[in-house]
Parts: structure tokens; sequence; C-alpha cells
């Protein structure tokens, strides 16, 4: 029977999946996180790709610092701006529906990036892929939450977030491999015939489901969300290039990107149809896990667009190896993520997730202690403790956000899972990368006597590719620039490493604070519900059937 919507998800009667779809509940979620795999393979692959794509035609774009962010956050801002809508349409129109137009819109996006002639072209085909993954990552998750019953989503989760470790793994190799052999390009257009593979097996496999009460949409909600959130990335990244975050053309998107988003809360908090629920925040739980989620791709992703360059500019690395190097990390989150559930069932969510954020915050301080003849095994075992770390933090509190909705509302609930999760992503590689950016100015700029004065000067002390291009172009009285470019740039990578780990130990006071400290996450004790094939409540739920 249905259950009234103002009753708490963790005491309300949890319906029975359709036992012809509980069958083949395991095919399904492979199914979905093989959709799920071309949303991160396509980050990890730009990654590891930053420093092909900054190099001068006909190699790559001649990308400077500041577009090869926006080249990641042109994705993750339209991503995340969209993901509250998209998590509504999913519920109002169909989950299944909302995965084939995104990937659709995906696969077209990837294939107009492949065609790019300028970092512009580059930079707006990818806001078109992010416009197609918003449709994509929420819904996987809604159909998830639809078709395995309470007590097995907590590992259903585990081997999805899994699947993130998965296209971390394949995304640097298969992007390594690529610009081995092929151009740039490649990168992308690898993204279409993985497209075409998933929407084949969605419409044969995955069944459909939505929202038999949906909300309105917030158009105002969502507006006010992705201009707040470009002005305020815009600004950070103006700084950055500038080394002045006082300029005002820095300055003045600062603030008014604030003013916006400070306008969509209390929009949000004043409508009677919002596009996220406020109220939920006032739950610690709810909230200690949002921003663990947020504060963790924060810290990571700053870190992963810096390491590219040590790896590649500084230590000489090729794309391939550069991405073959990064493999533990996903190792380790595919390893321990399907089974963090069992830590947290044991020692409680409080002191596993605490636990791995201050691992993450050690391996990201490591960073500060690196140079250019650092082991590499050294290297290597710290991203399989960086992954491991990952892994016993980001299902646990995926399943708090998921279980506090009630199933009808799924979409909604990885909306904004996934929404905290790239705008954190976006602000980690915007802020770190301002702050790499800022320091490796400020340790070359008195060393570039030999360039010549005006943008050649400016583009060759914002980030060390440009250092080394300037250096290039100098011919053999370039050759004095390189090791001022590589003391430089270790210099701003040990003081962006100690700035993640200031932000990975403020994740960890906050877990800390929230989290229950013995019950699972999002478990409000024993939810009783009749078996598969028994009981006359077989198939009912609060929102319409799955139809197959």
């Amino acid at each position: 029977m249905p259950v009234p919507e103002d009753q708490p998800a963790s005491t309300a009667v949890s319906p029975v999946v359709p036992e012809a779809v509980h069958r083949r509940r395991w095919v399904i979620l492979g199914v979905l996180m093989f959709s799920l795999l071309i949303v991160v393979l396509d980050n990890s692959i730009l990654n590891v790709a930053v420093k092909t794509v900054a190099a001068p035609a006909p190699t790559g774009l001649g990308a400077t610092q500041s577009e090869l962010e926006w080249a990641i956050n042109a994705y993750t801002l339209v991503f995340a701006g969209l993901l509250f809508t998209s998590g509504l349409l999913g519920d109002r129109i169909g989950r299944k529906k909302a995965l084939l137009f995104g990937l659709v819109v995906f696969g077209a996006g990837s294939a107009l990036a492949a065609l790019a002639d300028a970092p512009g072209e580059l930079i707006a085909y990818r806001a078109l892929m992010g416009f197609g993954g918003a449709f994509v990552m929420p819904a996987t998750l809604a159909v998830l939450m639809n078709v395995f019953e309470r007590d097995e989503q907590p590992k259903a989760i585990g081997i999805w977030a899994g699947s993130v470790g998965l296209g971390i793994a394949i995304g640097p190799v298969t992007g390594g491999l690529l610009l081995e052999h092929f151009w740039w390009g490649s990168i992308f257009l690898v993204n279409v015939p993985v497209v075409v593979v998933a929407l084949i097996a969605m419409v044969l496999l995955v069944p459909d489901s939505r929202d038999p009460r949906p909300g309105r949409l917030d158009p105002l909600g969502v507006a006010l969300s992705v201009v707040g959130l470009v002005l305020l990335v815009y600004g950070i990244i103006r700084g950055g290039e500038l080394a002045d975050f006082t300029d005002p053309t820095s300055l003045l998107p600062l603030l008014g990107g604030l003013a916006v988003l400070t306008g969509f809360v209390l929009h949000e908090l004043r409508t009677d149809h919002p596009a996220i629920d406020m109220a939920l925040f006032r739950k610690p739980p709810f909230s200690g896990a949002v921003a663990a989620i947020s504060l963790v791709f924060f810290a990571l992703m700053g870190v992963t667009f810096m390491s590219a360059f040590y790896l590649q500019s500084l230590r000489g690395y090729s794309a391939l190896e550069a991405g073959l190097l990064v493999l533990p990390l996903a190792v380790a989150q595919m390893l321990f993520a399907p089974r963090a559930r069992l830590a947290v069932a044991r020692f409680g969510a409080r002191a596993v997730c605490t636990a791995g954020m201050l691992l993450i915050a050690a391996c990201l301080a490591s960073f500060a202690f690196y140079d250019a003849s650092t082991p590499v095994w050294v290297l290597e075992l710290v991203l399989f403790a960086q992954g491991a770390g990952m892994a016993h933090v980001m299902p646990p509190v995926t399943v708090s956000v998921m279980q506090s909705l009630p199933r009808a509302r799924a979409g909604s609930g990885s909306a904004i899972s996934n929404t905290f999760r790239q705008v954190g992503g976006a602000l980690g590689v915007a802020v770190l990368g301002s702050v790499l950016s800022t320091a490796y100015r400020g340790g070359i700029e008195d060393r570039l006597g030999a360039v010549p004065e005006g943008a050649a000067r400016d583009a060759a002390g914002e980030s060390i590719e440009g250092t080394l291009a300037a250096a290039e172009r100098l011919g053999p009285a370039g050759r004095e620039l390189l090791p001022s470019a590589y003391d430089a740039f270790l210099g701003a990578m040990h003081v962006t490493a100690l700035v993640s780990t200031a932000v990975a130990l403020a994740g960890t006071v906050v877990v800390a604070a929230a989290l229950p400290a013995r019950r699972p996450l999002g478990d409000g004790g024993p939810v009783p519900h009749a078996p598969h094939g028994k009981g006359p409540g077989r198939g009912e739920a609060r929102e319409a059937p799955v139809r197959q």
C-alpha cells in the first residue's frame, strides 16, 4: 500500500521489487555500470591528456592552463547545474528515458569534441557532453535503488562506486594508448562506440520506473545555480591567471557568484517546489555525507590535475605511462568499495569514514615531499592507499544520502549526491589549479628575463607547460629556463598539496562530528518487507510499477 510522503524513509515499509526484475538485478547493475563508465572514463582520459592538448598544433590545441581548467570545468559545471532538473525529470518521465536521452547527447558531444579546432570549441562541446552526462549518472543510481531491496542496496551501491574506480583505471590507460597511436581527438571519439553498446543494452535489459506524484520543475532555481557556479569558478580561475584575486575581473565574478548562490539558497527555502529540499540538510548524517562527498572530490580532482603535470612535464613519462602509474588508485577502489559496507557494519560509519578521510589527507600531504627523484614505488603505494581511503568514504556516504529519501524520489536523491560530487570536483580543479598557477608564477617570474615582455612572458609564467614551450621557442638560449621551471613547479606543487591536505582534514572534522557512531549509515533499524514470491504486497510501491 502507498506510504505517506511525510513518513520517514527509515521507517517506511520497503516496496518489493517485481520477481522478474529481481532475478536479473545483477545484470541490470552491470548495464548501469557500463553506462556510468563513459561519464567517469571521459574525465579521467582528459586528465591524462592535458599535456597533449596544451601542446601547440598540430599535436594539440595550444590550450593554456586556464583553458584546460575550463575544458574540465565546462563539463562539470553544466553537469552539476542540471543535475537537479535531470533528477526531477527522471522521476517524472521515467529514469530509463532519461538515461537514453543522456547517452545520445553525450555521444554526440563526444564526436564533436573530437573534431574541435580550437580550445574554445573544445570547451563548448565539453559543455554539451556535460548536458548529456547530467541525465546519465543520477539515473543509474536511481534505477539501482528501484531494482534492489533495501538490505542489498549498500552492497549494490558499493559495486556502483567501484565502477568509478574501474573508469579511473580504464580511462588513463585507454587515453595513453590512443595518444600513443592517434591524434588527441581520439580520446573523445572512443566514447561513441561505448555509447552505442550502452544504448542497445539499456533498451533490452533495463526496466523503467518513475514517481507517480512528481514535484513541479524549478527553472529559476536551476538558472540561479548554473549562473552562480559559473561566475564563482570563473572568478577563481581568473584570479589564478593574474595571481591577483583583488583584480576587478576576478573579484567581481567571485562576489557575483556568491551573491547568486545565496539567492539560490533563499529561493529554495521559499518555493513550494524546490529543486533541492533544504530541510534535508538539517539532518547531521545527511549534511555530513554530502559535505564529505564534495570535500573528497575537491581535494582529489585538484591533485589529479596537478599530478598529470608532475608525471609528464616534470618526470618525463608519456601519457600511457602516466595512465599506468595511476592504476593503483583505481585498483584499490575496485577492491575495497564493494566491501566498505562490512567495515561500516562492524565499526560504525563514523569510525570508518573518519579513518578513510585521515588516510586521504595523509596521502595528499605526501605530495609536499615529492621531488624529481622520488621512487616510483613510493608514488604507487601512496596512490593505492588513497584509493583505499576513498573506497571507505564514498559508498557509505552515498548510502546515507540515498536511504534518507523514499524510493519514489530516488532521482532527486541521486541528483543531490552527484551534484555535490561534481561541484566539489569543479571547485577543486579551479581553486587548487589557481593555487598551483599563482605559486608557480611567483616562483618563475624573476627568471623569465630571456623571454620577450608582453603576452609571451605572461604565457610562459602561467604554467610549467608555458615555460617549457617558451624555452623550446628560444632554442639553446632557453635551456637555462628548464631547471628554474622544474624548481618553481615543485615549489608550487608542495604548496598546493598542503592546501588540499587542509581541505581533506576539514572533511575529516565534518565526518567525525556529523555521522552516526555505531549504526550503519541510513539504517534506522530493521525494515520489514515481504520476501519475493510471498505475501499479498508483492510489487506494490509508492511509485509507478517497474516496467520490464
